[in-house]
């Protein structure tokens, strides 16, 4: 499993994406939608039925590239329209779970 920190950013890439790109494909497409952005967080992408999902980030020392393809079914579209997404989202989108209401407790933000 992925592991990813509380301040992390994650960015979920709009267009479907060839499951053929890897690291330069990748980075090249973050780049054009994220300008100066490739260092900064996870990037997310999925394929045209999406089954499939990789993840795009900076190890420290060198990106490092998650993939993960579901047997059946497929990632939920998400609802907002923002292409920045909170963790929490980006775990309810892994597992396949639709909140029916998702509130907020607590923020310092």
């Amino acid at each position: 499993m992925i592991t990813i920190g509380n301040q992390a950013r994650l960015f979920l890439f709009e267009q479907p994406v060839s499951m053929h790109k890897s690291f330069e494909g990748l980075s090249g497409l973050v780049e054009e939608a994220f300008p100066g952005q490739l260092l900064e967080g996870y990037f997310i992408f999925l394929n045209r039925i999406r089954d499939k999902m990789k993840v795009l980030y900076w190890d420290g020392d060198g990106f490092a590239l998650w993939y993960k393809r579901l047997e059946k079914g497929s990632f939920l579209r998400q609802k907002n329209t923002s292409r920045s997404i909170k963790r929490r989202e980006f775990f309810l989108l892994l597992e396949g779970i639709t909140p029916q209401k998702m509130q907020r407790r607590f923020s310092l933000e």
